[in-house]
């Protein structure tokens, strides 16, 4: 597989999973709010403390976005692009929001793919700088007693969501279970998530989750050579093969010319940029 090397050593754990008791979600971003500030209204809602978000539809303006970039030094393996701001109302076509805390407060990691008057756009959207225009639904799965935390990565020298315990574990009970997980470089996606379900007694999943990775082969042959990229998970499960979980992800990613590719991963052979952040939902 391709690799990319960090600034900094790499972590002796690839991957990270907590496991959380999952809780449904459905409330509405509010007019006038910030994605995140609308997001934190609708956590604190539900006692939730972290977990994900799914857009489908909805109108923001302002709205602000970034994509993914080659880094100016060698401080990173990869950046971001300068801000886009499109001119007018910007329809959200499909997005995910990872929802954690970082500094104390609720913070957001959310990509997704909308629509402007400058066309059809993919990236990496800048929550506080992007305001609600209309009453928008919005779903998602929530825990109580785990969340997503940014903190300092050396290896990559950039802040990055981990998945962390945290709230009052007597709040859940018995039931079905999630998995908060983070991947980490040069791992190949479609196999970390197979350990962790693996590691976790999970055969059947749903998968869903944000991230980047190094260059992405399709299984139709097509792929996208960019090594920085920003993945929307469009749709992820697991099943069983044979005694062990097999991941099947379908991807919407964009590289660093803005074109957008989607499609199905080749298993082995898409391996992380800089992190992959995921919801694992269990399923009977």
């Amino acid at each position: 597989m391709r690799h990319i090397l960090h600034p900094g050593p790499a972590a002796l754990e690839r991957t990270t999973a907590v496991a959380g008791t999952p809780v449904p979600l459905r409330f509405v971003l509010e007019p006038g709010d910030a994605v995140d500030a609308a997001i934190a209204k609708g956590f604190a809602t539900s006692g939730c403390i972290g977990g994900i978000v799914a857009f489908r539809g909805g109108r923001f303006e302002p709205f602000q976005f970034v994509m993914p970039a080659a880094s100016p030094d060698a401080s990173h393996a990869a950046w971001y692009s300068d801000t886009f701001a499109p001119a007018g109302p910007v329809e959200i076509r499909r997005g995910c929001a990872i929802v954690g805390e970082r500094d104390g407060k609720l913070f957001i990691h959310c990509h997704g793919i909308w629509a402007s008057a400058e066309g059809v756009q993919m990236g990496h959207l800048l929550a506080p700088n992007t305001i609600v225009a209309e009453p928008i639904e919005v779903t998602g799965i929530g825990t109580r007693t785990a969340t997503f935390r940014a903190v300092p990565d050396s290896e990559t020298n950039f802040t990055l969501f981990e998945p962390v315990p945290a709230g009052e574990s007597g709040q859940e009970g018995a039931g079905p279970r999630v998995m908060l997980a983070k991947v980490r470089p040069n791992e190949d996606i479609s196999l970390a998530i197979e350990e962790i379900c693996s590691r976790h007694g999970i055969t059947k999943a749903r998968v869903h989750g944000i991230g980047s990775l190094n260059g992405v082969r399709f299984t139709d042959g097509s792929r996208v050579e960019s090594h920085a990229t920003e993945v929307l998970i469009r749709e992820g499960r697991v099943e069983p093969s044979g005694s062990d979980p097999r991941a099947f992800l379908r991807i919407d990613v964009v590289d660093t010319d803005g074109r957008i590719f989607s499609g199905d991963l080749v298993r082995a052979d898409n391996p992380v940029c800089v992190t992959f952040e995921l919801m694992i939902e269990g399923m009977a």
